[in-house]
């Protein structure tokens, strides 16, 4: 939809408010739009959060297809387009608001956006940090470095190594500039997003997992067996390297989704608990 870009306004640092909101970046190819709503296979017993609306070219596809759309934008201007086009689709609500300040829907939801760039971390924490929440798939457009950085084999975040414990992410593919106006500076991606069946990690353990994952991707670079090192003994460890089928000098951030449940499991059953790693608190 739109790039975010913050701007100094008397002295303070805006994000969204108009009018230093205006350097939206549309997608205007049409066959783009379609193909977003066909890889999210949208049908009528569907409600489909939209983050960051923009003039409405993606919300008029969804409406067409979903049960119920929830259109979020910001920008009063964008706002009035949008209740023009939709007012004719009774199955479209527009909620003038700040994105990061929605609440998610309490129903099973579906996500398909184009999002800003400046807040793209921020949004995906929203919708993934809490494996409770109602998400169960979505679409999303976002900067290129971003999507490569969510989906990598190498994982150097413990909130997106978290994320992966309960949903998949895959890269789909790059989408160019020109298919904005007025073109962003970077090239954009296309991302799914898939609720896991079978989760890695229960959901009663999403602290003590994120605990581990913090402590472990301090350096993600780090042998495993240095990265792990006040948790496990050494003679735990050797068991635990034979176990994950790895060799001394793999790095922690190389392990995949699977060892990490193996990781976490054989903590939880040889491991006391007070010696688990907490999440550290936000200063």
């Amino acid at each position: 939809m739109m790039k975010k870009d913050r701007k100094s306004r008397r002295g303070k640092i805006t994000r969204g408010e108009p009018p230093n909101f205006l350097g939206q970046h549309l997608m205007i190819n049409k066959k783009l739009l379609k193909e977003m709503v066909e890889m999210a296979n949208i049908s009528e017993t569907d409600t489909v959060l939209e983050l960051g609306a923009g003039k409405g070219a993606l919300t008029t596809v969804l409406n067409q297809r979903a049960g119920k759309v929830l259109a979020v934008e910001y920008d009063a201007r964008f706002v009035d387009v949008l209740k023009r086009k939709t007012a004719q689709n009774p199955n479209t609500k527009i909620i003038h608001q700040d994105i990061l300040k929605i609440h998610l829907p309490k129903k099973p939801f579906v996500v398909v956006s184009n999002i800003p760039y400046s807040i793209t971390t921020p949004i995906l924490k929203m919708l993934l940090n809490n494996p409770s929440n109602s998400l169960q798939r979505g679409i999303i457009v976002m900067e290129k470095g971003a999507a490569k950085r969510f989906t990598s084999t190498f994982i150097k975040n413990s909130y997106v190594l978290a994320w992966r414990m309960w949903f998949d992410l895959r890269f789909i593919k790059e989408i160019s500039r020109e298919n904005f106006s007025p073109p962003p500076s970077v090239d954009s991606a296309m991302v799914m997003i898939t609720r896991k069946k079978q989760p890695i990690i229960a959901k009663k353990d999403h602290s003590a997992f994120l605990g581990l994952a913090d402590y472990a991707l301090r350096e993600p670079k780090a042998a495993v067996e240095t990265a792990l090192r006040g948790i496990f003994t050494p003679t735990q460890m050797k068991h635990l390297r034979k176990n994950l089928g790895i060799k001394n000098e793999t790095s922690i951030g190389f392990l995949t989704e699977s060892q990490w449940g193996i990781l976490f499991n054989t903590m939880t059953r040889y491991v006391q608990r007070p010696l688990w790693p907490k999440i550290k608190k936000k200063k």
